[in-house]
C-alpha cells in the first residue's frame, strides 16, 4: 500500500467519529510498519484521547522507526490533553505523514516544526482535498471566526416550503426525514426564527440517528415573544437557546423559563445574522443548521453567512394560491444578478432528491 492509502484509512477512521467531537475536529491516525499497519485510532470526543495517543498506544513498543499518517497536523500545545507531537517524539516515530495543516493559530506549522525539530521526516499534503471536505465545519469556525452554516429546507417542484397561512407541513417522504434526522446529528445547534416556533411549534431533535447527542435548538427572538407553551419551552429533551434583542424584557421574561433554556442577548433591537453567529462562536458552537421559514431563509442569505445549501425536492406542485416560496425579495432585479450556488451532489432518497450546494465565491 502506498501514502495514499494508509491517509485513505485514516480518514476513514476520522469520519467514523462524525457528529461527536466538536468544538474539535476530526482526526484519524494510523502507524504503519514494513507495510502493515500496527496502530490505528480516532479522536472520538473533545476532552478525550487524540487519534495520534490511541494509535501509539495500540502500537506499543514497535512504534519505533514506524511512519504514522494522521489527517490533521498533531497538536503542540497544551490543552485538555498534551501535545501528539511530543508523544510521537517519545515513540521514536521515524516518518509523519499530514494530510493538512492545522489552522488554529496555536497549533498552525509548530507541530510539524517540532516533529522536524526532533529530526522526525514530515510530509504535507497527501489526500489534502479530502481532509479539507472532512473538516469544512472546522476550518470554517477557525477562520471566520463564526459557525459553519447549512440552510436546509425541503421544497415542493415549484419551490413552495409552506401552504396557506404559513404553516409548514410535511411535503418529502419518511426517508428524508430519517436524513434530516441525520443532518441534525452532525451539527451543533438547529437554528430557527420566532414565527417558525409560533406556527409550527417543532420540536428541533435528533430522533432517528443513533446517539444520544441532541442539538442546541437556536430560536432568533427580537423581543423574546416565544409562546412559553411551545415545546422547546417545555420539553427538556435538547438546551434551548434564545438570542433577543437589546430591547427585549431579559429579566422579567427569562424567569419564566424551565432550567434547560438560555436566554442570550446582542446589542441592537434587531437580531442580526452576523451578532447571532458571532455570540454562538464564542459559546464553541462549531456549526448551525438552519431550518427556518422564507424570513430566516432570506436574511441568511442576503447576509452572506451560508456555507451550504441542503434542498430536498419533492415531486409535488403547489402552485401560487396563498402558499410560500423558500425565499422572499432578495432585490436581485434581473437573472444575471442571482446568487449562484455550486452543486455539489445530487442524491435521490426514497421519491424525492436532495441536491447540496455551495455559494460560488
Amino acid at each position: 500500500m502506498d501514502d495514499q492509502q494508509f491517509m485513505k484509512q485514516a480518514l476513514d477512521l476520522a469520519k467514523s467519529a462524525a457528529g461527536q467531537t466538536s468544538p474539535n475536529p476530526l482526526v484519524g491516525s494510523v502507524i504503519v510498519k514494513n507495510g502493515r499497519i500496527i496502530g490505528m485510532g480516532a479522536h472520538l470526543k473533545a476532552g478525550e484521547a487524540h487519534a495520534e495517543v490511541h494509535a501509539l498506544r495500540m502500537a506499543g513498543s514497535a512504534a519505533q522507526d514506524a511512519d504514522l499518517y494522521v489527517t490533521l497536523e498533531p497538536c503542540s500545545h497544551y490543552g485538555r490533553t498534551g501535545p501528539c507531537a511530543d508523544a510521537i517524539i517519545r515513540a521514536g516515530i521515524r516518518r509523519v505523514v499530514v494530510a493538512v495543516l492545522d489552522p488554529n493559530p496555536l497549533v498552525s506549522g509548530n507541530g510539524v516544526k517540532k516533529l522536524k525539530s526532533a529530526g522526525i521526516t514530515v510530509e504535507i499534503g497527501v489526500c489534502e482535498a479530502e481532509a479539507l471536505e472532512l473538516n469544512r465545519m472546522f476550518f470554517t469556525f477557525i477562520r471566520k471566526n463564526r459557525p459553519f452554516v447549512s440552510l436546509k429546507h425541503a421544497i415542493t417542484l415549484d419551490g413552495k416550503i409552506a401552504t396557506r397561512g404559513g404553516r409548514s407541513e410535511k411535503i418529502t417522504g419518511p426517508a428524508v426525514q430519517q436524513d434530516v434526522h441525520k443532518l441534525r446529528f452532525l451539527h451543533d445547534a438547529i437554528l430557527v426564527g420566532a414565527q417558525t416556533v409560533a406556527l409550527d411549534n417543532p420540536r428541533l431533535t435528533n430522533r432517528f440517528a443513533d446517539s444520544e447527542k441532541q442539538p442546541i435548538r437556536v430560536v432568533l427572538d427580537h423581543d423574546l415573544r416565544i409562546p412559553l407553551e411551545s415545546h422547546i419551552i417545555q420539553v427538556p429533551d435538547a438546551p434551548t437557546w434564545i438570542i433577543a434583542g437589546s430591547n427585549a424584557d431579559i429579566e422579567n421574561r427569562a424567569a419564566q423559563f424551565p432550567a434547560h433554556v438560555t436566554v442570550l442577548q446582542v446589542d441592537g433591537s434587531r437580531v442580526e445574522i452576523a451578532a447571532a453567529l458571532k455570540l454562538l462562536a464564542e459559546h464553541n458552537v462549531l456549526s448551525v443548521l438552519v431550518e427556518g421559514g422564507q424570513k430566516i431563509n432570506t436574511a441568511f442569505l442576503k447576509s452572506g453567512q451560508v456555507d451550504e445549501i441542503v434542498t430536498y425536492i419533492a415531486p409535488v406542485i403547489l402552485g401560487d394560491a396563498g402558499t410560500v416560496s423558500v425565499f422572499g425579495d432578495l432585490q436581485t432585479g434581473a437573472a444575471e444578478n442571482g446568487i449562484r450556488l455550486e452543486t455539489q451532489t445530487v442524491e435521490r432518497i426514497g421519491n424525492d432528491l436532495k441536491i447540496t450546494s455551495t455559494l460560488k465565491e
